[in-house]
């Protein structure tokens, strides 16, 4: 009974193979087959999808210009991202950062082999030895002039800047520059718009004013956004160490040195105790005594760890207040430019309170001369009450056989119009609805 239920449960090897789930063949006679890349659709109306044409989104290779360290020449090289990530040991979400099809924020990030930076127009690469720039269509022009101050600096080095400084240095005067220039060009534009809003006010300014703030508020954000990256670079002396590639690489260097010195010292102390112990008659045991190699070589490790983490903390101090007064030099620039944004914003608020102001000015005086129309209407209104009185044409009325009655009858209706007149006004001062 188990037998026939396992049989009743399990597809025959017919169907499995000639199954819906096998590529590159059709499912039934006169189906629906699908190839992937180009393998046979197969069937009647079998239809192939050719997925080799279809371009990953940030993938294949990029356009680079390479500048190298010590004699500053370029160069334009095509790397793919997988040999980069192989090459500098960084994760994929760091050159993610730089691909030009996403848009992602400002960012200053360092590791153990690079110093990845994407400040507005400029993403580049920066290493101990090389520096790579992305080529973008849309930045060209600052991708050469950021090559050029690179190569410039380099040529006429007059201090003792490591060459990621240098070349981190020029891509944050390149993006403080930029935003500057696009908060300077954003003053010329509003000002004299805002100043002609307050003399007067129309729909075509109303209009320019808005698009005008919506450009501010985007440029703020930009602005912002590298002023963060400054100052929580400032703020975290880990990530300030992390960015000294060359001195990370020269005591690599070093480290590598001493390792290879200590083995060839240790090999020789090791082989001449070795034909000393054989020599000798009486055995050691060597729980009680170890070999001298190890002891040795267990002192030198011992003094140079104590060595290399006594200079590294004296010079990492040095080093750290040195980048720290860099960064803090663009801090301030950026700082400027945000200031200057922020009194523009104000100067906007302001407008938009004055012509809030101007236009409840406005109302109120229309809502004053409604007031004055309707007192003035209701006092008319009297002299419709007593036309319509003395217009019933009553022969009783005795009023209307007295000499002069229609002129008396003018004349104390218009002067008790005007007292009532001049009575509602004197109780709307009196209330102050509005200044009289």
């Amino acid at each position: 009974m188990d037998q026939d239920i396992k049989q009743r449960l399990l597809l025959p090897p017919r169907a499995a193979a000639n199954g819906p789930y096998r590529r590159g063949k059709p499912a039934a006679p006169g189906g629906v087959g699908v190839g992937i890349g180009g393998g046979g659709g197969g069937g009647g109306g079998g239809v192939a999808i050719d997925v080799h044409g279809l371009k990953k989104r940030g993938g294949g290779r990029r356009s680079w210009v390479r500048v190298d360290a010590a004699t500053g020449a370029s160069e334009a090289v095509e790397v793919a991202k997988p040999a980069l990530m192989r090459r500098l040991d960084l994760p994929a979400r760091d050159l993610r950062l730089l691909d030009p099809l996403f848009v992602y924020p400002s960012a200053i990030l360092g590791r153990e082999r690079a110093v990845v930076c994407n400040l507005e127009r400029i993403r580049c690469i920066i290493t101990a030895d090389e520096a790579l720039v992305l080529r973008d269509q849309d930045a060209e022009g600052p991708v050469r002039m950021y090559v050029d101050e690179l190569q410039r600096r380099l040529v006429d080095r007059a201090d003792d800047l490591p060459f990621e400084f240098i070349a981190l240095e020029v891509a944050l005067e390149a993006a403080c520059s930029f935003l500057d220039a696009q908060a300077v060009e954003l003053e010329a534009e509003a000002y004299p718009l805002l100043d002609e809003l307050t003399a007067k006010i129309s729909t075509l300014d109303l209009e320019r004013a808005r698009r005008l703030k919506s450009k501010l508020v985007a440029l703020t954000r930009r602005v912002q956004k590298v002023r963060d990256e400054i100052e929580q670079l400032m703020d975290d002396d880990g990530d300030m160490a992390e960015m000294y590639l060359t001195e990370k690489k020269m005591r690599m260097e070093a480290s590598l040195l001493d390792e290879q010195g200590l083995q060839g010292i240790g090999n020789n102390v090791f082989g001449s105790s070795f034909s000393a112990q054989v020599s000798l008659s009486a055995p050691v045991s060597p729980a009680s005594s170890p070999p001298a190699s190890r002891r040795l070589e267990k002192q030198f490790s011992f003094a140079r760890s104590r060595h290399d983490s006594f200079k590294s903390s004296e010079s990492s101090q040095y080093n750290i207040e040195e980048l720290e007064m860099l960064l803090e030099a663009y801090f301030v620039v950026i700082d400027y430019t945000l200031n200057k944004l922020t009194s523009l914003k104000e100067y906007i608020d302001d407008t938009e309170d004055f012509i809030n102001i101007q236009l409840d000015n406005v109302r109120n005086q229309l809502i004053q001369f409604e007031l004055l129309l309707t007192t003035a209407t209701f006092v008319v209104a009297i002299f419709g009450v007593v036309s319509g009185v003395f217009g019933m044409n009553f022969e009783q009325m005795d009023v209307l056989k007295l000499p002069h009655a229609f002129e008396w009858t003018l004349i104390i209706t218009g002067v008790s119009g005007a007292v009532i007149f001049a009575c509602l006004l004197w109780y709307f001062k009196k209330r102050r609805f509005f200044p009289l």
